[in-house]
């Protein structure tokens, strides 16, 4: 390692001491002097000036730059001290514009008695609460502010103070002196720009920018850092995924080109429908892709409904049709079990190959799940080793060792976000050679997170709906402040059913988790922190209950749970498919690819304990025929919380995309970079995927120049560098397996 890389891989504990170190590789996941440095502040404070009062978030730990205004102390009888007195200091901050209580009590007001006196400045740090209808806060820490006795007031109050993301174990201005420590290292920073990069786009070198986001003089030298700091990210990102298109292209693969008048065109001539023409312009864009000697790596996004299975289940029959085997990986046994029987209902005779009365071109579709009974799993895996098999179906079953194929040509992955990188990657080892590769998702992805996310892939977009698909209207019931709408809402559900038709309700949990009375309640939604002080989430099997003994009695209410056993869970969605049950009240294993035309009405019990996209994805399962949809969001969130808000945006648009960026507004960075499937920290600390979709454009453009140029980056020695820095192994090895 070039000694120039040393002084930013120092482990912390080298500079700070082990105490400081310990706290900020726990409470921050800081463990090096570089990770320090690339710790930037989350805004910054002009001297004097107090976040505006009306901003100070309720239970929020905040720091705050203010002036003593006044500062009292009260005597009071307290049976808890020995003499029977105790002691309160409530000292009151100010910016000249707004006021704050802090109040310090017993023997912690000595300290502050003797120096926050009227006129001194500090930094303040604590946790916003109320007392008395006034904000205050309690034994805040605080960091006087000595400036120069010959600085100006001026020049003091137009200060430009960093103020750190911070824990209450570890204030902004502890990581100030911290950062003040390790700062002159930064001029050993190596820059892993390009320099005709760097150049061309006016940026300054990185030594610089460290500088300028720690240490600005100015706006304009945070902003000069800023636009530095989110192209280092942005390109070393787009690096990475640049170097892993490129490796895919070299990897060899089998060309799979339908048969003229093969299986592929007897399907299409039983089809009873056209193909839209955006269902068709895909499959071209596949096809194009299943010719080729390298493996096809597609991400297939499409709206709830816009026919991606359709879409899907041609290519798996141009793979048999060329000889190869297809393989469909569904994340829930439910959702298996289903697309197994849609895609043998689609193909008619054409699934009966080998049978007797199947089509002479026809193929075999087998399912395999782990729930299944020994023979009928042993049948199987014998057709996937003999080739009898040409399409296969399953869940995680598929990528055990025992499973082999006689030939894998094609992987479809359906809701890839559910799925670990191992497992797609196991699944695709199981080829002669590299299987070609489709990702199906109905969770719409704005542009910048196809870039970043699946930047290893080529999108391909269903943005239109098949003919015969009906509008669903969606509104919010707000349980709490108006009852009588939610009895209305079971009044519809009725309506719905008496017209022949179906619907679901849709709860949080299943009800039988806690027996525990104390735990209940006690899993939470990450989506909304709002509901921490409410009642447990609704449950399935409570709701199911009080439906059929009061609102819906006389209606025929079953329920479906991911904690059925399989084939009670497929006898339900059976009768349900029939049209023998009115009501399904289910979990969120209906949220994907469950399709029952009938089904017109949703109910959505809590429904602020959801996402906004799987909101959207649950929405998608009504409106599916010829009657219109109806989606109803109950919450008790109060009208101005951020929950109703979310859920009034979701009522008031059917455009998955125009949602998934809402979404992504309101949530981190963070959990884009698929989290769930590195376990690693986000390296996202500046760039903002949405507002940031020009760089990260132009970064993924460099990037792929960069690599063509130089795959291994033999001339890039600092950008290699920041590649390993950047991405830890764990996430370098989520990129490679995309």
């Amino acid at each position: 390692m070039p000694a120039l890389e040393e002084p930013l891989r120092q482990p912390l504990k080298s500079v700070l001491g082990p105490a400081t170190a310990k706290v900020m590789a726990e409470h921050l996941g800081l463990l090096t002097v570089g990770d320090l440095l690339h710790h930037y502040p989350r805004r910054y404070e002009e001297r004097g000036q107090l976040t505006h009062l009306a901003d100070l978030p309720m239970d929020e730990h905040v720091t705050v730059v203010a002036q003593v205004a006044d500062a009292r102390l009260h005597t009071f009888a307290s049976a808890r001290t020995p003499r029977g007195k105790g002691q309160r200091l409530e000292v009151t901050i100010t910016d000249g514009s707004g006021r704050l209580q802090l109040v310090f009590f017993g023997n912690g007001v000595h300290k502050p008695h003797k120096e926050l006196l009227p006129g001194t400045r500090a930094m303040f740090a604590g946790k916003v609460s109320v007392f008395n209808r006034r904000l205050q806060l309690a034994h805040p820490a605080y960091e006087l502010l000595r400036g120069d006795p010959e600085e100006s007031v001026e020049t003091w109050a137009g200060a430009l103070i960093p103020i750190y993301p911070a824990t209450a174990k570890l204030e902004s201005w502890k990581i100030g002196k911290a950062i003040q420590t390790v700062l002159p290292t930064a001029q050993e920073a190596t820059d892993p720009l390009p320099d005709s990069l760097r150049r061309g786009r006016g940026l300054v070198p990185l030594p610089e920018a460290l500088l300028k986001i720690h240490r600005p003089h100015t706006k304009a030298d945070i902003e000069d850092a800023r636009s530095r700091l989110k192209w280092d990210e942005a390109f070393v990102l787009q690096v990475a995924l640049a170097r892993r298109r490129h490796a895919d292209a070299q990897l060899p693969a089998v060309p799979r080109k339908p048969t003229p008048d093969g299986l592929l065109t007897a399907f299409d001539a039983r089809l009873p429908f056209t193909l839209t023409d955006g269902q068709q312009r895909v499959s071209r864009e596949i096809f194009d892709d299943l010719a080729t000697e390298h493996p096809m790596h597609r991400l297939l996004q499409g709206e709830v409904g816009s026919g991606k299975t359709m879409v899907a289940l041609r290519a798996m029959l141009a793979v048999v049709d060329a000889g190869g085997q297809a393989a469909m990986l569904a994340p829930t046994e439910v959702l298996a079990q289903q697309h197994h029987r849609s895609i043998v209902e689609m193909m008619g005779e054409l699934a009966e190959g080998g049978m007797l009365g199947g089509a002479e071109q026809g193929t075999k579709v087998v399912l395999l799940t782990g729930s299944m009974g020994m023979a009928a799993r042993r049948q199987a895996l014998l057709d996937l080793t003999t080739g009898e098999a040409g399409i296969v179906i399953g869940t995680h079953a598929l990528i055990e060792d025992k499973v082999q194929f006689h030939d894998l040509g094609l992987v479809v992955v359906d809701e890839q976000h559910r799925f670990g990188v191992e497992q797609r990657d196991a699944l695709r080892g199981k080829g002669k050679q590299p299987p070609h590769l489709l990702v199906m998702t109905a969770t719409p992805i704005p542009r910048t997170v196809a870039m970043t996310v699946f930047g290893d892939l080529e999108t391909s977009v269903l943005d239109q709906l098949p003919a015969g698909r009906s509008p669903i209207a969606s509104h919010v019931v707000p349980a709490a402040d108006k009852p009588h709408f939610l009895a209305r809402a079971w009044e519809r559900v009725r309506e719905e059913v008496s017209n022949g038709h179906q619907a679901y309700v849709v709860c949080p949990r299943i009800g039988d988790e806690e027996e525990d009375p104390k735990k209940a309640g006690k899993k939470k939604s990450p989506e909304s922190p709002e509901d921490a002080e409410k009642r447990p989430p609704l449950a399935v099997l409570d709701v199911a209950d009080q439906l059929a003994k009061g609102p819906l009695q006389g209606l025929r209410v079953e329920v479906l749970h991911g904690r059925m056993h399989p084939d009670d869970k497929d006898a339900v969605m059976r009768r349900f498919a029939a049209g023998e049950t009115d009501v399904l009240v289910a979990t969120t294993v209906i949220e994907v690819g469950v399709n029952v035309p009938n089904a017109t009405a949703m109910v959505i019990m809590d429904a602020d304990r959801f996402g906004v996209s799987q909101l959207h994805q649950l929405r998608g399962r009504v409106g599916r025929g010829s009657a219109p949809g109806l989606c109803l969001l109950v919450t008790e969130m109060p009208e101005a919380s951020p929950a109703r808000q979310r859920l009034n945006a979701v009522a008031a648009t059917l455009d998955g995309f125009e949602l998934s960026r809402i979404d992504l507004e309101q949530r981190r960075e963070g959990d884009v970079l698929g989290q769930a499937q590195s376990g690693a920290r986000t390296s996202l600390k500046v760039l903002a995927v949405i507002e940031d979709e020009e760089i990260i454009a132009e970064a993924r453009e460099e990037a792929t120049a960069v690599v063509a140029k130089d795959p291994e980056l033999t001339h890039l020695p600092a950008l290699r560098t920041a590649l390993d820095a950047l991405l830890d192994e764990e996430r370098e090895q989520y990129l490679e397996k995309g």
